[in-house]
């Protein structure tokens, strides 16, 4: 069952267009005046046909027994203020949205909805509370009728190309099961990844995330927005996977590594995804060169030789492989160096990779941990025992950034989690008010530059002292968020984390990790040094490098 466009969308000139502006784009007349082929002219011309007709998308019907139950019923006595649609039928992933966007194509505002989906036996029961867009029922036969034959053919149509979400059983914060029912609807789905809906992605980051408009944008803020548009894909990706190994509750392997030379992301990303023909094709329609655009990107400066690619080579081969495993370093500010050559001689300069920010990072604020410095330990008495604390002499907080790392031809995406140096009091007002303005920001400045540079110079008893203090800085936030993390899986024992944990050291320079996670278990956790002792013995912890 097919219907043509004018019987789908009676009332759909309802909808509000944007303006069509003539600012010259940044694409350029040459660009724009590039012969294309045969086949994406007539994909124009197909597009200008059906325009946001999503109603029309979908597939033949499907066999009567799966559309005889199929419901649809407009009622305005119920509710003073709103027509309230009553659909129920057949569930199928991608439904809500599609409905959702239908209604809006049809020129209706959902004020509310009620989405009820019995799982066991696939079907819905949804209502939803709608106006038109001047706030007024729908109450003309004409309109009802209209409504109805394109919800009945969304209703009746098969799944399309979507692959749908894997559905999880973890506990959600949202005890209701009906409301967690809706929140797995919403998105159960994957991005797609044909041309249309890439440009799309693409164009919506310029707008919604880069701010800018979709005439004047140059090559660059194409090159961010496409890699936002892929790390929305990744953060699926990255969400399922943590959430299955959450599930599975799997032995899970961390790897600790000064440095991690990645490499540029963007290309890397659409071959791990297979769908760089699809982008390439997406972004030339679009009036741009992948491979110009892949040019804009600056090589995450987090390494400089074979030891920080063989930790890349590690994650990449680690994701691939569908393990259960994170990847831990240091987000430093400034790379090894930036060279230029003036007069035929090397100059070394500070490469600050992170000028234009990194488009691939997530930035977790709420993932931090005091790092202890200095200071001196006392003894207390606490519930009988005696316990030791460590008064520090400087504390500064590690904050979490994540990098999503896709495997080769797999929906399993591991992660990288970096971290950041930051001070844990961000100004002190009373040496401002006092005058020593210098003095009110040295623990801000202090504190950042832990993680600005990969490997100072340790020529200098001061460079010796600070690569010690980064490594202790990175491994400490590091074995305090492994230990969160089983806490969270096992909060009532300490047995099995020999059984769930396990560490590979990239080189020497994480090797502090073994001293330390005897003192996290002892001081922070309050177990003792004979339960300590056998846990650090039992834990797996492997150089590497």
């Amino acid at each position: 069952m097919r219907l043509s466009s004018t019987q789908c969308y009676g009332i759909a000139a309802a909808s509000c267009a944007r303006p069509i502006i003539s600012v010259p784009s940044c694409a350029g007349s040459l660009r724009r005046s590039v012969a294309r082929p045969a086949q994406l002219q007539q994909r124009e011309q197909q597009r200008a046909q059906r325009g946001r007709l999503v109603a029309c998308q979908v597939a033949e019907a499907s066999s009567p027994a799966e559309t005889a139950d199929v419901q649809i019923d407009v009622n305005n006595e119920e509710d003073a203020q709103f027509s309230v649609l009553y659909l129920s039928g057949a569930s199928r992933p991608g439904l809500l949205t599609a409905l959702s966007a239908a209604m809006r194509d049809l020129g209706l505002v959902v004020n509310k909805a009620i989405v009820e989906t019995d799982s066991q036996n696939k079907k819905i029961a949804d209502k939803f509370f709608v106006t038109k867009r001047d706030g007024g029922k729908v109450t003309e036969a004409e309109e009802v009728n209209n409504i109805k034959r394109v919800l009945e053919v969304l209703l009746k149509g098969r799944a399309g190309p979507s692959t749908p979400r894997p559905k999880f059983t973890t506990v959600s914060i949202q005890q209701d099961e009906n409301k967690r029912e809706l929140l797995y609807t919403l998105m159960d789905t994957y991005r797609k990844n044909d041309v249309l809906s890439i440009q799309e992605s693409i164009v919506n980051h310029v707008e919604y995330t880069l701010a800018r408009t979709r005439q004047q944008f140059d090559d660059f803020e194409c090159y961010q927005a496409a890699a936002y548009s892929l790390r929305d894909r990744l953060i699926e990706m990255w969400n399922d996977t943590q959430t299955y190994f959450k599930e599975q509750d799997p032995k899970r392997v961390y790897y600790l590594s000064m440095e991690f030379l990645m490499g540029r992301s963007l290309l890397n990303t659409l071959y791990n995804l297979g769908i760089k023909d699809q982008y390439a094709e997406a972004l030339s329609e679009l009036g741009y060169d992948l491979e110009t655009i892949a040019e804009q990107e600056r090589d995450a400066a987090l390494g400089n030789g074979g030891l920080g690619r063989l930790a890349a080579c590690f994650l990449d081969s680690m994701a691939t492989l569908n393990l259960p495993a994170w990847g831990y370093g240091i987000r430093y500010s400034y790379g090894m160096f930036r060279q230029s050559i003036v007069n035929g001689f090397q100059h070394e300069q500070p490469d600050y990779w992170l000028t234009f920010g990194n488009p691939w990072e997530i930035e977790r604020l709420i993932v931090s941990y005091p790092i202890k410095f200095y200071g001196h330990v006392s003894v207390h008495q606490e519930e009988g025992r005696q316990v030791f604390r460590w008064n520090a002499g400087e504390q500064v907080t590690a904050v979490a950034y994540d990098n999503p790392i896709p495997g080769f031809k797999t929906r399993n995406c591991i992660n990288l989690r970096l971290w950041a140096a930051k001070p844990s009091r961000e100004f002190d007002l009373e040496a401002f008010n006092t005058g020593d303005y210098v003095q009110a920001i040295l623990g801000k400045q202090r504190a950042e530059t832990l993680s600005s540079v990969l490997y100072p110079d340790d020529r200098t008893y001061e460079g010796k002292e600070l690569r010690l203090k980064q490594q202790h800085f990175f491994v400490s936030a590091t074995l305090q968020d492994v230990i969160r993390r089983y806490k969270e899986a096992h909060p009532n024992t300490w047995d099995l984390l020999p059984e769930r944990v396990a560490f590979q050291l990239n080189d020497t320079h994480p090797t502090i990790a073994v001293p330390e996670l005897m003192r996290l278990l002892m001081d922070e956790n309050k177990l003792g040094w004979t339960a300590s002792w056998d846990i650090c013995t039992k834990v797996r912890i492997s150089p590497a490098g």
